[in-house]
Parts: structure tokens; sequence; C-alpha cells
């Protein structure tokens, strides 16, 4: 029999660096979702309402799946941050020369899953 997995979400393509993004997801991990989005309505960075709409979508399908669920009871199960496509673009520099820009963009998935439950 497979284990559970919980209810997930993802957004792609964020035009921002993974780098910046992992500070922030890495205080957020195996935390309750009601105390995550708190945390991140505080927090300043662009990353931080990135991370807060995923949360929430990952938790509006959860509720959405199973009416049972109480928004209280559930916590961040899994929480990636993986690099996406790299936009390459020049950039001028003195005397005729150039260099590369990279534009870096994001993929952010989110699993939550209900506090107590082992996967049975």
């Amino acid at each position: 029999m497979e284990a559970k997995k919980g209810y997930k979400a993802v957004a792609k393509n964020l035009p921002m660096s993974p780098t910046k993004i992992r500070p922030i997801a890495n205080n957020l991990r195996k935390r309750p979702v009601v105390e995550a989005v708190a945390i991140l309505e505080t927090l300043p960075n662009k990353g931080a309402g990135f991370l807060k709409k995923v949360i929430e979508s990952a938790t509006a399908n959860a509720l959405f799946q199973n009416s049972k669920l109480d928004e209280e009871m559930l916590y961040i199960k899994e929480l990636l941050v993986d690099g996406g496509p790299i936009q390459k673009r020049i950039w001028p520099r003195s005397r005729g020369k150039a260099d590369r820009l990279l534009k870096r963009s994001s993929h952010i998935s989110v699993v939550v899953d209900e506090i107590g439950n082992t996967g049975e």
C-alpha cells in the first residue's frame, strides 16, 4: 500500500533567483501552515510573497479536496525551491565590451499534510 503524499501546489517560472528564496524557505519547513503564513506576512522580501502565495494555494487545495480538514491542523510537509529557466542577456560595458547577464527564475513546490497523519 502506497503512503499518501499530501496536498500539493506548484508555482513555476517565478522571476527571482532560487538562492534568494531558499533561506526564507528553510525557516518554514515542518511548521504549521498558519504559523508559516504569519511569518511570511511580516517579511519584506519579494520571495516571501511568492512563498506565501504557493502555501496558501496548497492549503486551498487541501481544504477543497477534503472538506473534513481544518486549516489549523495542516503543516508544511515538503517545500522545494528549484532553479527554473535562465534568460541570457547582454550587459554593455565600457570600451565596447560586453558581459553576460543571467536572469534566473525559480520553481516552488509545496506539499501540506494533516498534523498527526503518518501516511497510513
